[in-house]
């Protein structure tokens, strides 16, 4: 068991800053008039008499906390367990704790960021820290009041006793905490002594959303609001020549037609654009209406006239130009370790596999949409997005305003996975509120997000591996992706330090189609491409497939390298408990299996799925999911998250299919557009790996890992190699279970 934790802890970082860097969260002196004893849970929240002391928390008389969530809430749940950080330390019943979302505020707030995974690992110890220093200086408070030391006294859910057993209340000695020194030296709780962490705890949100209140974007309303469409290019590369809005104006609730772009070119031309800002140059056809439906109308009944610009000619034959690349000798290397050359020279055998995979869209359960009000006063934004700083200076630079002018407010998003850390849907509304004077929502169509999003880039990846003496002697990785993909950390994850001999390369050609982060980047593919190699690798070497990994990450124990991302033994922990779990080796009859490894966003992972042939179609029946992410903040949001990423990985390797051709997507709804039903879902069994380590992300690890779990199944069901996604695109089966 790990000792508890001595902190130093200023008073300019308590007051100040916190220095939470994702997102932050801060108490002040008057947070101890939350906590006052013996007062009855209210029925009416709204009727509370509410004390405002900074950006981070409002007080009720009553003694009901609310804490206000600084970073974007995409379903990772961090609404939820963030606060439960500071409730632990502070030692504050759970109940009385209520969780607003904060608004974008970058003098109060850092990183309010949805992105990578990270936000919890980011505030582990500074919302610890803020809970635990506020908890003392009221406990010194009391201390003071009874004129004994502050060593005999302790605190817990909102009490402070003595050990003689005389009791104060937080509220009873708040005024006396607020004039006291904030303590330099805190002590955090030892894990075995948590109430909060490690419990189950529903979604602070699950009661509005199941009852159907306005959370999300599509729900905000502002009196006098009207809606608008946008008509983008109908394919990526083309700019707009004219357009006819004869039609458009004719139907009912059509208000106006309008055209932006012009402010955007400037913004890009100006180099005041940040790595945000994915979006065409071309003017785009505007139609605003009284209602979304209407808007829809009007846009669809517009007749417009569109040029190719030079940068079509990126988007052709995207197979031929990514094996080029392949084949070609102008790859940058991004890691060395050995001499790959010499190993591949030498080696009685070389195994050389190429892999694939399509652009994928993101296809968010909530289109792409936003508020926007802009006034001379103010610019004010409203809705769903992962990057609102980012947005913002976006918008201050595209409308010339100050960036103290923008007011952004965030809204519960309806899915991101990447798609929202992109704000040409923020810029949008900001442009054609600005243009049209008025507050106005900017809705998208499944079709436009579909068409006309951003996208996770086509990849390829060679893969290679040099074999003397029935060893692996070398291994080189060659990764080629439109628009470019590959990570700096990527090179020094697995099995990076296993092999002697390793180098990774890579190389990109740019497109006009708009390219991005989608659900883990850079390793959604990659792993499935790493861990299908190896198990046909093991397979080659005639080795059990466990027990190379296992050699392999001790390999990498044996060989100690600051330049390593992973944990080998922590790798060889979850491949030990998936092991163990999945009852690997010894299914029933008919059952077949396949494993898959893999280190990503800070967390260790390994997945085990089982499969059934049914009609000669592969059915996913059972994923055994073993998991080192530290210590569990919530068991029921983790679980949670695990399982949608293991189902999201399956479905998209499995099923998703997505191209252009000459620009133009190859699909625009479901109906063409292949997500996985609900018939195809498994059931997921998870393990996690008990320690007291600081946790980790898992929005995003357990996804890499499955496409590979349900590949090297498949083969050994079939005895087909996959080295394309989606799988069962070319699997050359006729039927499809679900």
């Amino acid at each position: 068991m790990r000792p508890s934790k001595q902190m130093n802890f200023s008073r300019r970082s308590f007051i100040k800053t916190s220095a939470l860097a994702s997102g932050g969260m801060l108490i002040g002196f008057n947070l101890f008039n939350a906590c006052k004893s013996d007062v009855k849970m209210p029925v009416d929240l709204s009727k509370l008499n509410y004390n405002d002391f900074n950006a981070f928390i409002k007080i009720s008389e009553e003694g009901k906390v609310t804490i206000f969530a600084p970073n974007p809430e995409i379903g990772q749940g961090v609404k939820t367990s963030m606060p439960m950080l500071i409730a632990e330390e502070l030692d504050v019943p759970w109940e009385d704790v209520y969780v607003q979302q904060a608004p974008l505020d970058t003098e109060n707030y850092t990183r309010q960021i949805a992105g990578g995974s990270q936000s919890i690992r980011l505030a582990w110890t500074p919302l610890r820290q803020t809970g635990a220093t506020a908890k003392q200086m009221l406990v010194n408070a009391a201390a003071a009041k009874w004129g004994v030391d502050a060593s005999e006294c302790s605190a817990s859910q909102g009490v402070i006793t003595h050990k003689d057993g005389n009791t104060l209340g937080y509220g009873d000695v708040v005024k006396e905490a607020a004039t006291m020194e904030v303590p330099e030296d805190v002590t955090l709780k030892d894990p075995k002594d948590f109430t909060i962490i490690g419990q189950n705890t529903s979604n602070v949100d699950i009661d509005a959303i199941v009852t159907g209140k306005p959370l999300f974007g599509l729900d905000y309303k502002e009196e006098g609001m009207v809606y608008a469409s946008v008509l983008r290019p109908p394919a990526f590369g083309q700019v707009l020549e004219s357009y006819d809005d004869s039609a458009a104006r004719a139907l009912p609730g059509v208000i106006d037609v309008i055209t932006i772009g012009e402010k955007m070119r400037k913004v890009l031309d100006a180099g005041k654009a940040n790595w945000s800002t994915v979006i065409g140059t071309s003017d785009k056809v505007v139609v605003i209406a009284n209602s979304t439906w209407q808007a829809f109308k009007g846009k669809n009944a517009i007749k417009a006239t569109w040029k190719n610009d030079a940068k079509l000619e990126s988007t052709k034959d995207q197979d031929d130009q990514l094996l080029a690349i392949l084949d070609g000798n102008d790859l940058d290397v991004r890691r060395s370790d050995g001499d790959v050359n010499k190993a591949f020279a030498e080696a009685d055998q070389v195994l050389e596999r190429t892999y694939e995979a399509p652009f994928l869209p993101h296809n968010t359960m909530e289109p792409m949409n936003f508020f926007a009000n802009v006034t001379p006063e103010k610019v004010h934004l409203v809705g769903p997005v992962q990057t609102p700083e980012a947005a913002a200076e976006v918008v201050s630079a595209l409308l010339d305003r100050d960036l103290s002018d923008i007011h952004l407010d965030m809204t519960r998003m309806g899915g991101g996975f990447g798609r929202r850390l992109y704000g040409d849907f923020v810029f949008e509304a900001a442009e054609i509120s600005a243009a049209i004077k008025k507050p106005v929502k900017m809705v998208s169509s499944r079709e436009d997000d579909m068409t006309t999003g951003v996208y996770r880039p086509a990849s390829k990846y060679r893969i290679a591996a040099s074999i003397k003496d029935g060893k692996i002697t070398g291994y080189r990785l060659k990764e080629a992706c439109v628009n470019g993909n590959m990570y700096g950390l990527i090179p020094n994850f697995f099995p990076a330090a296993a092999i002697e001999n390793f180098q990774v390369e890579s190389a990109h050609f740019n497109s006009s189609v708009t390219t991005g982060a989608w659900r883990a980047p850079y390793t959604n593919f990659l792993a499935s491409a790493e861990q299908t190699f190896f198990d046909e690798l093991a397979e080659t070497l005639g080795i059990d497939r466990v027990q190379m990994h296992m050699d392999l990450l001790e390999n990498a124990k044996n060989n100690p390298n600051p330049n390593i991302e992973y944990s080998p033994e922590r790798l060889q922990g979850v491949l030990k408990l998936a092991v163990e779990k999945s009852n690997w080796g010894k299914a029933e009859d008919g059952v077949y299996q396949g494993l898959s490894v893999y280190y990503c966003h800070n967390s260790h992972v390994a997945e085990v799925a089982d499969i059934r042939m049914e009609d000669g179609v592969p059915k996913v029946e059972k994923v055994t999911v073993a998991v080192d992410c530290g210590i569990v903040v919530n068991p029921l949001g983790a679980q949670n998250q695990i399982k949608g990423g293991v189902i999201d990985g399956i479905g998209h390797t499995m099923y998703s299919d997505f191209g252009f051709k000459d620009g133009v997507p190859s699909s625009n709804n479901f109906n063409t557009y292949n997500l996985i039903r609900m018939g195809q879902t498994p059931h997921v069994d998870v393990h996690f790996v008990e320690n007291n380590i600081d946790p980790t992300g898992l929005g995003e690890p357990t996804l890499p890992p499955a496409g590979a779990a349900v590949a090297n199944a498949i083969y050994k069901a079939t005895g087909k190699r996959l080295y394309k996604q989606p799988y069962m695109n070319h699997l050359k089966l006729e039927k499809v279970v679900g």
